[in-house]
């Protein structure tokens, strides 16, 4: 459905000072539970291409900024029900007990509903015009 290239946790596939392949990630929540399974998946990836000593390795800084999630990214969460954040350096709007609109139905009348979502990078919110839940991707 979206890529890690469209969210932005991809950051590089470069050969390393030993010239073994390399593929540098970055979380987007630190602690992220998923990371041992996209680290499994992406060595598959390499050693399916011809490189089974291939790497992948985590990237901490810079941290991850929602910033980097592609125009690509941002519509593909939308279209699959997931609000995508805002942009990361932007003052948060005041909107007097609204939460994020609706991908659904477009509703500015949403409302949070948890504050924790299936992941940690994720909050819980319900459109009050539609009645649907939706995930929101945490901004950072």
């Amino acid at each position: 459905m979206v890529t890690l290239a469209d969210l932005g946790v991809l950051r590089a596939v470069r050969a390393g000072t030993d010239g073994v392949l390399e593929i540098v990630i970055t979380p987007t929540f630190l602690g992220c539970p998923a990371m041992r399974v996209i680290e499994a998946e992406l060595l598959a990836v390499l050693a399916a291409a011809g490189h089974p000593d291939g790497r992948v390795r985590q990237e901490l800084a810079p941290a991850w900024s929602s910033d980097w999630i592609s125009a690509e990214g941002r519509r593909k969460l939308a279209e699959h029900g997931i609000a995508p954040p805002g942009p990361a350096n932007e003052p948060l709007p005041v909107r007097l007990g609204l939460a994020a609109p609706c991908p659904h139905c477009g509703s500015a009348a949403t409302r949070p509903q948890s504050m924790f979502g299936a992941t940690r990078c994720q909050t819980v919110l319900v459109c009050t015009a539609c009645l649907e839940t939706f995930a929101q991707m945490k901004g950072m």
